[in-house]
């Protein structure tokens, strides 16, 4: 009974022959379970992505994205630099589809038990790498389908003379289906059991620090890149058809209304 006693309280008596003192082996339970990686330990819990500090974070990650495709336009040269009209019409395409893009990760990374920031940046890290090849295939094809069919009005960045609200609703609905295209593969990707593996490696105990850096200081850098990429597959085509209009304007020898239409174009920007 002295040795069953012992061996419950961690105590272990010196074998026979032994006399000296007990040799104390504390194994408490509930202290090595709560420094061991686990839920207790976890930094980021299941609704922190949509708690108000995560909300703010994604707000200002919104702002600082949004400010790069401005950046991007005074970056442009000035005789291909789009007027203010066309490029909200550009960019809102690109910005609805990254709202579609986010929030559906918010809610995937929220679906399981697991840490959903690491879930939430896997998902993220993955839009940012295969996703950005699938979206532009999906570019590539649907714009080889339009001008097969030869559907003017949902090219990439046309949207006529004057500008048509439905042109845009058009490519908006095309650029959304792409992304849910994209947003599926992703989906498919993630069912491999190596992501879940990776999803529990969570070093980050503070949740502010885990949710700063998951929501704000690395989405920031690759959205700028990817929202720079992205603008450039938006607006390839409307670039490709103003380059052939000058083509044809100077093989007719009509450079004088190439002229006005530069100075035009130039106004448009004062203005």
């Amino acid at each position: 009974m002295a040795a069953a006693a012992a061996a419950v309280s961690g105590v272990n008596v010196a074998g026979p022959g032994g006399a000296g003192l007990p040799a104390v082996t504390f194994t408490n339970t509930s202290v090595s379970s709560s420094l061991t990686p686990g839920t207790d330990n976890r930094g980021c819990e299941n609704g922190a992505l949509m708690d108000s500090f995560g909300i703010f974070l994604q707000g200002l990650l919104a702002v600082m994205a949004f400010s790069t495709l401005m950046l991007k336009r005074f970056r442009e040269p000035k005789h291909e630099r789009r007027p203010w009209k066309i490029w909200f019409l550009d960019t809102s395409k690109q910005a609805i589809g990254m709202l579609f893009i986010h929030f559906a990760n918010v809610y995937l990374s929220d679906l399981t038990e697991e840490d959903p920031c690491s879930l939430y940046l896997i998902n993220f890290l993955l839009d940012a790498s295969l996703g950005m090849l699938l979206i532009y295939a999906g570019v590539r094809a649907v714009s080889a389908i339009v001008e097969w069919r030869q559907w003017d009005s949902l090219r990439f960045g046309e949207y006529g003379e004057p500008v048509q609200c439905t042109a845009w609703l058009g490519q908006c609905i095309l650029y959304i289906l792409i992304m849910m295209f994209e947003k599926v593969i992703i989906m498919l990707v993630l069912l491999i059991p190596q992501w879940k593996k990776l999803a529990l490696l969570n070093p980050i105990e503070n949740p502010y620090l885990e949710l700063a850096i998951v929501m704000l200081i690395v989405p920031f850098f690759i959205n700028a890149l990817m929202f720079w990429v992205v603008d450039n597959f938006l607006m390839k085509k409307h670039r490709t058809k103003a380059k052939l209009e000058e083509r044809e304007e100077d093989s007719r020898g009509n450079s004088k209304v190439r002229y006005r239409r530069a100075l035009s174009h130039d106004d448009s920007e004062s203005e």
